[in-house]
Parts: structure tokens; C-alpha cells; sequence
């Protein structure tokens, strides 16, 4: 019997590779809007981080976001995801 393959992703925060329930994804949609995406099904391009606030500060101060999708990310997005990460703990 095989055993079930469990998909990794890295965090942008910390760096650390886990299996993609533990994580969060932050999509940005096809029209350029970057949000949170709890359920995980938002088309668009995503990067995944750990439900912590800790790890969405260090993804921010090293701008990896912005390097995944390629734009710059207003404070504003950032204020919103950190609200609904807190909401999530």
C-alpha cells in the first residue's frame, strides 16, 4: 500500500518547508488584487506563509512578496492580511 504524498511549501517568512495545510496563501488575482486566500482556491499566482504574525513581518521586511509577484505591495495590503492573520490564530 502506498502512502499518500502530503504537498510542501515553503514559507515566505521563515523559510521552512511544511505541508501546505499548516500554511496560508496570499494570491494575487489576474486583475493585480493581492489578498489573503484561507481556502486556498483563488486563481491567480500564490505565495504561501505560516499563520503567524511573526512570519508575514519577516515576509514583508524582506519584500518577499513583492519578489514573487513581481509588483509592489502597498502598506494598506499588508495592514489587512496581518488583521486577518490575527483573526485566524
Amino acid at each position: 500500500m502506498q502512502k499518500k504524498k502530503i504537498p510542501l511549501r515553503m514559507c515566505a517568512g521563515c523559510g521552512e518547508m511544511k505541508p501546505k495545510k499548516e500554511l496560508v496563501r496570499v494570491v494575487k488575482s489576474p486583475e493585480g488584487e493581492i489578498s489573503l486566500d484561507l481556502p486556498g482556491r483563488k486563481p491567480g499566482r500564490g505565495a504561501y506563509v505560516c499563520k503567524s504574525i511573526d512570519c508575514l513581518k519577516a515576509a514583508r521586511k524582506s519584500r518577499r512578496f513583492e519578489k514573487s509577484f513581481s509588483c509592489k505591495i502597498p502598506d494598506e495590503v499588508y495592514d489587512r492580511m496581518e488583521e486577518e492573520i490575527s483573526q485566524n490564530e
